[in-house]
Protein backbone atom coordinates (compact mmCIF):
# COMPACT_ATOMS: atom_id res chain seq x y z
CA UNK A 1 0.00 0.00 0.00
CA UNK A 2 1.06 3.05 -1.14
CA UNK A 3 1.08 5.87 1.57
CA UNK A 4 1.85 8.49 -0.94
CA UNK A 5 -0.37 8.24 -3.96
CA UNK A 6 0.66 11.46 -6.07
CA UNK A 7 5.33 11.03 -6.32
CA UNK A 8 5.49 13.27 -8.98
CA UNK A 9 6.13 16.46 -7.20
CA UNK A 10 7.44 20.02 -8.85
CA UNK A 11 10.07 20.29 -6.59
CA UNK A 12 11.71 23.08 -8.69
CA UNK A 13 7.92 25.25 -8.80
CA UNK A 14 9.11 25.62 -5.10
CA UNK A 15 12.73 26.61 -5.48
CA UNK A 16 11.92 30.50 -4.41
CA UNK A 17 10.40 29.65 -1.21
CA UNK A 18 13.33 27.12 -0.70
CA UNK A 19 15.80 29.73 -1.33
CA UNK A 20 13.79 32.34 0.96
CA UNK A 21 13.66 29.72 3.43
CA UNK A 22 17.74 28.78 3.19
CA UNK A 23 18.81 32.38 3.55
CA UNK A 24 16.60 32.83 6.44
CA UNK A 25 18.29 30.41 8.37
CA UNK A 26 21.91 30.81 6.83
CA UNK A 27 21.52 34.57 7.73
CA UNK A 28 20.19 34.00 11.35
CA UNK A 29 22.68 31.52 11.40
CA UNK A 30 25.77 33.78 10.61
CA UNK A 31 24.24 36.54 12.78
CA UNK A 32 24.20 34.73 15.81
CA UNK A 33 28.03 33.55 14.77
CA UNK A 34 28.57 36.99 14.70
CA UNK A 35 27.38 38.36 18.18
CA UNK A 36 28.81 35.39 19.49
CA UNK A 37 32.18 36.00 18.18
CA UNK A 38 32.46 32.67 15.90
CA UNK A 39 31.04 28.71 16.97
CA UNK A 40 31.07 28.21 21.00
CA UNK A 41 34.48 25.58 20.27
CA UNK A 42 34.66 22.72 23.47
CA UNK A 43 37.64 22.55 25.17
CA UNK A 44 38.79 19.98 22.67
CA UNK A 45 39.85 22.87 20.47
CA UNK A 46 40.50 26.10 22.78
CA UNK A 47 41.91 24.04 25.94
CA UNK A 48 40.86 23.81 29.23
CA UNK A 49 39.20 21.97 32.02
CA UNK A 50 35.89 20.42 32.03
CA UNK A 51 34.56 19.11 35.71
CA UNK A 52 31.04 17.81 35.93
CA UNK A 53 29.49 16.68 39.59
CA UNK A 54 26.60 15.59 40.84
CA UNK A 55 25.30 16.73 44.02
CA UNK A 56 22.38 14.92 46.02
CA UNK A 57 20.39 17.87 45.66
CA UNK A 58 19.41 20.87 43.28
CA UNK A 59 21.97 23.42 43.96
CA UNK A 60 22.04 27.33 43.52
CA UNK A 61 24.09 27.94 40.21
CA UNK A 62 25.16 31.72 42.26
CA UNK A 63 26.18 30.25 45.59
CA UNK A 64 28.36 27.84 43.23
CA UNK A 65 29.83 31.07 41.54
CA UNK A 66 30.49 32.79 44.40
CA UNK A 67 32.10 29.84 46.08
CA UNK A 68 34.22 29.63 43.27
CA UNK A 69 35.56 33.06 43.21
CA UNK A 70 38.54 32.81 45.52
CA UNK A 71 39.86 29.13 45.78
CA UNK A 72 43.17 28.44 46.85
CA UNK A 73 45.73 25.55 44.97
CA UNK A 74 48.97 24.94 46.75
CA UNK A 75 49.40 28.64 47.78
CA UNK A 76 47.84 30.13 44.15
CA UNK A 77 44.46 31.95 44.04
CA UNK A 78 42.04 31.25 41.28
CA UNK A 79 39.07 33.41 40.27
CA UNK A 80 36.48 30.55 38.44
CA UNK A 81 33.42 32.55 39.47
CA UNK A 82 33.33 34.11 35.78
CA UNK A 83 34.00 30.72 34.03
CA UNK A 84 31.04 28.63 32.47
CA UNK A 85 28.89 27.56 35.29
CA UNK A 86 25.60 25.60 34.30
CA UNK A 87 23.71 22.91 35.42
CA UNK A 88 22.23 20.01 33.00
CA UNK A 89 19.93 16.69 32.76
CA UNK A 90 19.27 17.03 36.69
CA UNK A 91 19.06 20.24 38.58
CA UNK A 92 21.70 18.19 40.90
CA UNK A 93 24.40 17.77 38.27
CA UNK A 94 26.73 20.84 37.52
CA UNK A 95 29.33 21.42 34.87
CA UNK A 96 31.81 23.74 35.19
CA UNK A 97 33.68 25.01 31.91
CA UNK A 98 37.31 26.26 32.76
CA UNK A 99 39.40 28.05 30.23
CA UNK A 100 42.86 27.45 30.81
CA UNK A 101 44.93 29.36 33.78
CA UNK A 102 48.16 31.06 33.79
CA UNK A 103 50.86 28.64 35.99
CA UNK A 104 47.50 26.14 36.82
CA UNK A 105 49.30 23.26 38.62
CA UNK A 106 49.12 19.57 37.38
CA UNK A 107 46.18 18.22 39.60
CA UNK A 108 43.99 21.40 38.52
CA UNK A 109 41.19 19.20 37.97
CA UNK A 110 41.05 17.15 40.94
CA UNK A 111 41.50 20.53 42.93
CA UNK A 112 38.35 21.65 41.36
CA UNK A 113 36.57 18.43 42.27
CA UNK A 114 38.02 18.55 45.53
CA UNK A 115 36.90 22.14 47.01
CA UNK A 116 33.33 21.63 45.45
CA UNK A 117 33.24 18.73 47.21
CA UNK A 118 34.01 20.14 50.16
CA UNK A 119 32.42 23.17 49.73
CA UNK A 120 28.81 21.80 50.31
CA UNK A 121 29.39 18.71 52.24
CA UNK A 122 26.00 18.43 53.58
CA UNK A 123 24.74 17.73 49.45
CA UNK A 124 27.20 15.50 48.63
CA UNK A 125 27.24 11.50 48.23
CA UNK A 126 29.18 9.55 50.74
CA UNK A 127 31.57 7.83 47.93
CA UNK A 128 33.41 10.74 46.14
CA UNK A 129 33.44 8.54 43.07
CA UNK A 130 29.40 8.88 42.63
CA UNK A 131 30.18 12.51 43.28
CA UNK A 132 32.28 12.89 39.77
CA UNK A 133 30.47 12.18 36.39
CA UNK A 134 33.18 13.38 34.40
CA UNK A 135 36.53 15.80 34.54
CA UNK A 136 38.44 16.37 30.87
CA UNK A 137 41.51 18.67 30.43
CA UNK A 138 43.22 19.51 26.85
CA UNK A 139 46.01 21.87 26.64
CA UNK A 140 45.92 24.78 24.56
CA UNK A 141 48.88 23.56 22.28
CA UNK A 142 46.81 20.24 21.72
CA UNK A 143 43.57 22.36 21.01
CA UNK A 144 44.81 24.66 19.04
CA UNK A 145 46.29 21.24 17.17
CA UNK A 146 43.12 19.68 17.29
CA UNK A 147 41.03 22.52 15.53
CA UNK A 148 43.60 23.32 12.75
CA UNK A 149 43.41 19.44 11.64
CA UNK A 150 39.47 20.01 12.08
CA UNK A 151 39.75 22.41 9.53
CA UNK A 152 41.85 20.76 7.04
CA UNK A 153 39.57 17.63 7.55
CA UNK A 154 36.86 19.52 6.24
CA UNK A 155 38.48 21.60 3.51
CA UNK A 156 40.50 18.58 2.17
CA UNK A 157 37.05 16.35 1.93
CA UNK A 158 35.09 19.22 0.05
CA UNK A 159 38.21 19.45 -2.15
CA UNK A 160 38.39 15.50 -3.25
CA UNK A 161 34.69 15.63 -3.90
CA UNK A 162 34.88 18.55 -5.71
CA UNK A 163 36.96 16.69 -8.21
CA UNK A 164 35.39 13.71 -8.13
CA UNK A 165 32.04 15.22 -9.23
CA UNK A 166 34.19 17.01 -11.92
CA UNK A 167 35.29 13.32 -12.90
CA UNK A 168 32.20 11.75 -13.08
CA UNK A 169 29.64 14.69 -13.86
CA UNK A 170 30.71 17.76 -15.41
CA UNK A 171 32.65 20.74 -13.58
CA UNK A 172 29.51 22.68 -13.19
CA UNK A 173 27.79 20.00 -11.28
CA UNK A 174 31.05 19.65 -8.56
CA UNK A 175 30.31 23.46 -8.11
CA UNK A 176 26.84 22.23 -7.26
CA UNK A 177 27.40 19.47 -4.79
CA UNK A 178 29.96 21.35 -3.25
CA UNK A 179 26.94 24.50 -2.84
CA UNK A 180 24.80 21.53 -1.95
CA UNK A 181 27.11 20.86 1.22
CA UNK A 182 28.17 24.75 1.87
CA UNK A 183 24.53 25.18 2.72
CA UNK A 184 24.10 21.85 4.86
CA UNK A 185 26.98 22.72 6.94
CA UNK A 186 25.95 26.38 7.01
CA UNK A 187 22.87 25.39 8.69
CA UNK A 188 23.71 22.97 10.94
CA UNK A 189 26.55 25.55 12.19
CA UNK A 190 24.15 28.45 11.78
CA UNK A 191 21.69 26.26 14.53
CA UNK A 192 24.17 25.02 16.83
CA UNK A 193 25.02 28.95 16.97
CA UNK A 194 21.70 29.92 17.86
CA UNK A 195 20.80 26.80 20.50
CA UNK A 196 24.28 27.46 22.14
CA UNK A 197 25.26 24.64 21.43
CA UNK A 198 28.97 23.31 21.63
CA UNK A 199 31.21 21.71 18.81
CA UNK A 200 33.62 19.23 19.31
CA UNK A 201 35.11 16.49 17.91
CA UNK A 202 32.27 14.37 18.26
CA UNK A 203 30.10 17.08 16.22
CA UNK A 204 33.22 17.75 13.51
CA UNK A 205 32.52 14.01 13.09
CA UNK A 206 28.88 14.82 12.30
CA UNK A 207 29.83 16.87 10.31
CA UNK A 208 31.34 14.87 8.21
CA UNK A 209 28.72 12.94 8.26
CA UNK A 210 26.35 15.06 7.34
CA UNK A 211 28.75 15.71 3.99
CA UNK A 212 28.80 11.82 3.28
CA UNK A 213 24.91 11.55 3.07
CA UNK A 214 24.18 14.71 1.54
CA UNK A 215 27.07 13.64 -1.35
CA UNK A 216 25.39 10.37 -1.95
CA UNK A 217 22.00 11.86 -2.04
CA UNK A 218 23.49 14.45 -5.06
CA UNK A 219 25.46 12.09 -6.82
CA UNK A 220 21.99 9.78 -6.67
CA UNK A 221 20.21 12.88 -8.69
CA UNK A 222 22.65 13.92 -10.22
CA UNK A 223 22.49 10.97 -12.14
CA UNK A 224 19.02 11.07 -12.66
CA UNK A 225 19.08 14.52 -13.56
CA UNK A 226 21.98 13.56 -16.62
CA UNK A 227 19.66 10.58 -17.70
CA UNK A 228 16.46 12.54 -18.22
CA UNK A 229 18.71 15.31 -19.80
CA UNK A 230 19.59 12.79 -22.24
CA UNK A 231 16.21 11.02 -23.06
CA UNK A 232 14.07 14.28 -22.44
CA UNK A 233 15.43 17.05 -24.30
CA UNK A 234 12.29 19.01 -25.76
CA UNK A 235 11.85 19.58 -22.13
CA UNK A 236 13.07 22.56 -20.36
CA UNK A 237 16.06 21.86 -17.32
CA UNK A 238 13.42 22.62 -14.64
CA UNK A 239 10.94 20.14 -16.24
CA UNK A 240 13.49 17.77 -16.06
CA UNK A 241 14.39 18.21 -12.82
Amino acid sequence: MRLIQETHIKFMSQRRFAFVLSAVVILAGLGSLVIQGGPKLSIDFIGGTMVAVSYQEEVNINEVRSALETMTIEGQTFDLSKEEIKSFGDPSNISIRISHQEDEPDNFAQSVVKYLYNTFPENVPSEKNEFILTIEKVGPKIGSELRGKALMAMFSSLALILLYISIRFEFKFALGAIAALVHDILVTLGLFSILNYEISLSIIAAFLTIVGYSLNDTIVIFDRIRENVKAKRRESYAETV
